[in-house]
């Protein structure tokens, strides 16, 4: 009796879990869920999915929604974009999004971007919901000298087509940086860009920045605009400086040539006085050998001495100072 309830108890749990494992290999309540939304797969297709590891009952909600939106998809399709590492989900709700607003995206189309690591239903979002990007502070600096800092409100929707391989908000915002300070630098007053800041949104809108990035420009709208530093005095009072400084260090190069030619013709003068005082030196001898040989008289010796007295008399009465100075 206990033997038999065992083998009893024992048929269930292997009829129930040969059930289970019977129900899970055949997804028998997806393949029913699918005939009643009007979606056409195969039981034998749902099991063939099972074991190629495609989730069955990712693919048959996925079929469901894109039948009811009215989208044409295969099972094929779907199950390449899942073993390809895609997002499913995001992709059949991008391309529903898309659909009731208008916007012409294709499976392909959408796979390529969400594959490429974009966000394709929030791209999508995007192209409905234009998005307003605020620029960082572009300082430039006028024709007249003047510094204007400027912030911008750029309004971008998502260009569906160029979202494969198109830059992003970083070239976005780094072009219409470059057209901001290209427009004030034009400007020959500051006043004139403060007087009609919308010029420079028409200037910088026309140069076509949105190409080749994944947006489109809608506007371009100066925020606002502040007065920085007034450069052109700054540079100028620089020059000055460094002028000041070149001019300086050529007037201290003349003032050193000119004491090194000062102690120059020091030197020469004191050569000279050398050389007078040697050659004063020589005149005794001269007087003496000038004795010795009877060309000069005792009379002529004093009348050179009286002569020589008269002219030191001279000289001290002439020039006192130089007299104490010599001595």
């Amino acid at each position: 009796m206990m033997n038999t309830e065992v083998t009893i108890i024992l048929t269930i749990i292997g009829s129930v879990i040969g059930l289970a494992v019977l129900l899970y290999i055949l997804p028998i309540n997806l393949w029913f869920t699918a005939q009643l939304s009007n979606v056409k797969i195969s039981l034998l297709n749902l099991v063939l999915m099972r074991l190629r590891k495609v989730p069955p009952a990712l693919v048959t909600n996925a079929m469901i929604t894109s039948t009811k939106a009215g989208l044409t998809i295969t099972t094929n399709e779907i199950e390449t974009h899942y073993l390809a590492g895609g997002n499913v989900n995001k992709v059949i709700k991008a391309l529903i999004s898309a659909d009731k607003a208008n916007i012409p995206l294709d499976f392909k189309l959408a796979t390529a971007i969400d594959l490429a690591g974009r966000d394709v239903f929030d791209a999508v979002q995007l192209s409905v919901n234009p998005r307003v990007i605020n620029t960082p502070p572009v300082a430039a600096v006028a024709k007249d000298g003047i510094q204007l800092i400027a912030k911008a409100r750029v309004t971008v929707r998502a260009n569906i087509h160029q979202l494969v391989g198109g830059a992003g908000e970083e070239t976005i915002l780094a072009r219409v940086g470059e057209g901001i300070v290209t427009t004030i630098g034009s400007s020959a007053d500051h006043k004139e860009v403060l007087e009609n800041p919308d010029r420079i949104s028409k200037t910088v809108l026309a140069k076509g920045l949105d190409s080749g990035t994944a947006f489109e420009i809608l506007s371009i709208d100066i925020a606002d605009m502040d007065i920085g530093e007034n450069v052109g005095a700054k540079l100028q009072t620089d020059q000055a400086e460094a002028d000041l400084k070149v001019a300086n260090a050529r007037a201290e190069e003349r003032r050193a040539m000119a004491v090194a030619n000062e102690q120059e013709m020091r030197a020469k003068a004191q050569e000279a006085k050398a050389k007078v005082i040697e050659a004063e030196a020589q005149v005794p001898m001269a007087i003496a050998e000038a004795f010795r040989n009877g060309n000069l008289g005792i009379m002529d010796y004093y009348r050179l001495k009286n002569l020589q007295a008269d002219t030191d008399m001279r000289n001290s009465i002439s020039n006192p100072k130089g007299d104490e100075k010599n001595g």
